[in-house]
């Protein structure tokens, strides 16, 4: 996103002086078959992970690899010839102790079979064989040692072949008996329970001093904490609160707990600056403030940040200044669901997307600013000044939050809204459904993912408190209408390369408020949204994702081949940040490795506020029909070596793709930066590449050198080059 301030820093204000208007994405097994939970014990590894694997046949040539079975994705399988016997076999690198084998069978399964073991793969020594299997999901416990381990097929449960989704084996620690197809009946994990230390919960009652007090400690240790794993809530119970100026520091959300805004007031401030980066606020991410009244001392509320910062449900009687004391850089952000009584201040904002509120004006604007539903945004006007604006939101459901009510815990679930305008609560509570504690079970640090899915195999929706959480197996989100709600950045890593989280496709799922942090083996998504081959229409009743982001490296070693991809129709993407890093640990071409942020396979995918950077192939891809965008701020990777390096026909990647298949698909404010600072030399041919078929249309988008590359077009070879001795950007209105 951005480099050390010490540098040449490439996100820029407009050369203008304010005031100036410059002109400038593997899924879940099919049909979600019932699954294994297997309580293993915490010394028990996955060895088999992305390790080189063999096959005596593949039902397709050049399809349905070896590989695929042992690549921690649901949605990829490895086939055999139709004809006995089949083997496959994984090669684990060494000899290892061997104590459980998980096979996920696809229905063309093995009857009888034998698992083997060897340390030259030709001498093998069988250490479970049956000739009565049924196929679906099996646990194994063996016992046995060695470098290859193999599943030796004999006799097949049908006339095609030998097909798996994953072959696992496991080491190194003992097994509790598994338990196939967990009960939806009588709880095993309780609902409910507390949010933990880490939700600090302000009452009226105390003193200013005291809150002020609290909120300055966190604030000081967060303040710089780009990579830590600290993660907060404050949270501010209805009623009133004085002479409060509460500082939001990297993890930190402030949230009222009211049902609306209008039930938690603080005459005060909540602000983000940017003095811990000497006024430069291109990375002041991760932190977010929710469903509070805000009276401002002086007027308007700061809030200075980049990506990954959301500002939900908020009533400001003032105004709101975007950018950082002396009016540094900053590089776009997200406003939802908010009421703003005075001037909604861009200042530096390169980009800022705004949706279903209400400003008193709006003042300024960089390269792209655009609104949605917005009542007050200005007249539309781009490319000077460059302000697009959507006079209502097509499909939309705000997002879940927590709240109590009657003093208990509980969290509100909005409805969904067609062609909708302006903030939920204006007239009155916002329209949706109340979920009780009781209906959630409350995931703390340190849960296992088969926890997890216990708890939601019994019905219960999830919470996840604050903190770190690491998964050896995928969350499989099976059932329409759960909830699955993340506070104060609530963090998931996967481990092994699993994928962290599937949903199946059913209707209404809500997923938000969740960051999904790639783990040192490669995964092949971060969050799958239905399994391939989706089909169910859902536009009654749509999956959200909302505010969930997603990092590849950074805070450490982490690769993922794609982020978030999206197979059922009519899912809402309402503000993701997916960002494989520039900067911190664990960063480089070679290293923090992730060709795309975005895939789109779904027809009927509406996406509000993309924000999607750095990835080393296509950024976003979308090959679904009657898809939508508004608003996507991209930044191609930094890094590539070379062109050649980057693409083997020299041209680059686009940021932002429709697939040449599409017939139908629209978007609207898109721009594309190019920083190529490891060197300058590189060109990307263009920003976007679209068919030119009539039915796909893109309108306001530009590109811009941020003075290092060259973008030599803006789509399909049209509009002229970016280059890096002019920052400004380069304007397409409409394509074709």
């Amino acid at each position: 996103m951005t480099i050390p301030v010490s540098s040449a820093p490439p996100r820029r204000r407009s050369p203008w002086r304010l005031g100036a208007i410059g002109g400038l994405v593997a899924a879940v097994i099919a049909g979600y078959a019932a699954f294994t939970t297997v309580g293993a014990s915490a010394a028990e590894t996955l060895l088999s992970q992305g390790k080189p694997a063999t096959a005596s046949s593949t039902e397709v040539a050049g399809a349905y690899l070896a590989s695929e079975a042992v690549d921690g994705n649901l949605g990829t399988r490895w086939g055999s010839a139709f004809s006995d016997p089949q083997w496959l076999q994984v090669d684990l690198g060494s000899s290892q102790t061997i104590t459980r084998v998980e096979l996920n069978w696809e229905t063309a399964a093995a009857k009888a079979f034998q698992i083997q073991v060897s340390d030259n793969a030709s001498s093998w020594t069988s250490i479970y064989s049956t000739t009565t299997s049924t196929g679906g999901n099996q646990s194994l416990t063996v016992n046995g040692t060695g470098r290859y381990v193999r599943m030796y097929g004999t006799q097949r449960t049908t006339g095609y072949g030998y097909s798996l989704w994953e072959f696992k084996v496991y080491g190194g620690g003992t097994t509790t008996p598994p338990t196939t197809t967990p009960p939806t009946t009588g709880p095993t994990v309780p609902p409910g329970g507390s949010l933990g230390s880490n939700v600090i919960v302000f009452d009226p009652g105390m003193s200013s001093a005291s809150i002020q007090s609290q909120a300055d400690t966190i604030f000081r240790q967060q303040e710089s904490n780009q990579f830590g794993t600290q993660r907060y809530v404050l949270a501010f119970k209805p009623g009133t609160y004085n002479g409060l100026n509460i500082q939001v520091g990297f993890y930190t959300s402030v949230v009222g707990l009211g049902q609306n805004p209008q039930d938690t007031r603080i005459n005060g401030d909540i602000t983000v600056d940017a003095g811990w980066f000497n006024g430069n606020a291109t990375q002041n991410f991760w932190r977010s403030v929710e469903n509070l009244s805000l009276y401002p001392v002086s007027g308007d509320d700061r809030w200075a940040v980049s990506q990954a910062a959301p500002f939900r449900r908020m009533d400001i009687h003032g105004g709101v200044n975007l950018a950082p004391n002396g009016y540094g850089w900053a590089s776009g952000g997200y406003i939802a669901d908010s009421r703003i009584s005075g001037v909604e201040g861009q200042y530096s904002q390169q980009q800022w997307f705004t949706r279903n509120s209400q400003i008193g004006s709006n003042s300024n604007a960089v390269w792209n600013q655009m609104f949605v539903g917005v009542q007050g945004a200005p007249a539309a006007s781009y490319p000077t000044p460059p302000y697009t604006v959507i006079g209502s939101a097509p499909v939309i459901r705000e997002k879940p939050y927590l709240y109590q009510t009657g003093g208990n815990y509980a969290v509100f679930v909005p409805n969904l809204q067609s062609n909708a305008s302006g903030v939920t609560w204006a007239n009155g509570n916002t329209p949706g459904t109340s979920l009780p504690l009781s209906q959630f079970y409350v995931a703390k640090p340190g849960d296992s993912a088969a926890t997890i899915n216990q708890a939601l195999a019994q019905g219960l929706n999830l919470i996840f408190t604050p903190g770190i959480y690491h998964v050896q197996q995928t969350i499989n989100v099976t059932r329409a209408n759960t909830v699955v709600l993340g506070l104060g950045y609530a963090t998931i890593i996967p481990d092994n390369g699993v994928t962290p989280m599937q949903v199946a496709d059913v209707d209404g799922v809500k997923i938000a408020g969740l960051l999904f942090d790639a783990g040192a083996t490669n995964s092949a998504n971060l969050l799958v949204i239905g399994p391939n081959g989706s089909n169910a229409n859902h536009a009654g009743n749509p999956t959200t994702v909302q505010d969930v982001f997603f990092r590849i490296g950074g805070a450490g070693a982490g690769k993922a081949t794609n982020s978030l991809l999206v197979n059922s129709n009519n899912t809402i993407i309402d503000h993701i940040w997916a960002w494989r890093a520039d900067h911190g640990t664990g960063v480089g071409w070679t290293v923090n490795t992730a060709d795309s942020g975005l895939i789109v396979n779904g027809q009927n995918v509406t996406a509000y506020g993309l924000f999607v950077e750095h990835y080393q192939k296509t950024e976003v891809l979308w090959n679904g029909n009657g898809g939508r965008t508004y608003f996507l701020q991209n930044e191609q990777p930094y890094d590539p070596p070379s062109n050649a390096a980057w693409r083997s026909d020299g041209t680059g990647y686009p940021a932002y793709k429709v697939a040449d298949s599409v017939t139908s698909h629209e978007a609207w404010g898109m721009g594309s930066y190019a920083y190529f600072n490891a060197n300058p030399a590189v060109h990307s041919a263009n920003g976007f590449q679209a068919p030119a078929n009539g039915g796909v249309r893109l309108h306001n988008i530009f590109t811009i050198s941020l003075a290092s590359g060259t973008i030599d077009h803006v789509v399909n070879n049209i509009g002229a080059a970016a280059t890096a001795d002019q920052v400004v950007p380069r304007t397409v209105t409409n394509f074709p």
